[in-house]
Formats: structure tokens, C-alpha cells, sequence
């Protein structure tokens, strides 16, 4: 599950390996090992993946499904994250009916 949600995150931001290393400071090797599950970061180095990608740890291990993690916020920014939430739930929603019509 770890390596899963690494890759899709680095993937999601649309970064390279090296670029991820270069940002927390390890090798591209090192990026590629945790991502092929060949090793486990470090629970130092599990905290920095959580906080560089803004996602708990318990995210990154698979105990939690929520990937964002929103402390910091006002109430107001947390509203306008629900609502683009819900819209691209929707817009989902609608071209999964469509493909299925299809």
C-alpha cells in the first residue's frame, strides 16, 4: 500500500523520481526502491512524505482513506474544497452513466 500511494502522489503532481528525491533530500534509487516495495523509508522519513504531499501517515500506511489533510484552513477554504469535491464527484458520476449507455 505504501509504495501505491507514493507513486500515485508523485504521479498526481506530475513529478519525477529525481524529482521527488531532490525534494526530500535522498536518492532517485531510494525513490524507486520504496516505490517497487523493495524497502520501507524510515519513520523520520515516512513523516516528511506525509507532510511534503499534505497527507497523514496513516494515508500513506493504507490505515486511512482520506488523502488530504486540511489542518491550517479556515472555514471558508475548507467550504470551497467541499464543493470542488462534490463537483468532481458528480462530473465522475455523470461519465461513468455515459460510458455505461455506451
Amino acid at each position: 500500500m505504501l509504495h501505491e500511494r507514493i507513486k500515485a502522489l508523485r504521479t498526481a503532481l506530475g513529478m519525477t523520481q529525481v524529482d521527488l528525491a531532490a525534494a526530500l533530500g535522498v536518492s532517485k534509487q531510494c525513490v524507486s526502491n520504496w516505490e517497487n516495495d523493495n524497502i520501507q523509508p524510515s519513520v523520520e522519513m515516512l513523516a516528511r512524505i506525509a507532510r511534503f504531499f499534505r497527507v497523514s501517515c496513516d494515508y500513506l500506511l493504507g490505515l486511512d482513506s482520506a488523502a488530504l489533510r486540511a489542518d491550517g484552513l479556515s472555514e471558508a477554504q475548507l467550504a470551497h474544497i467541499r464543493l470542488l469535491i462534490d463537483d468532481l464527484a458528480a462530473a465522475n458520476a455523470a461519465a461513468r452513466g455515459t460510458k455505461q449507455k455506451t
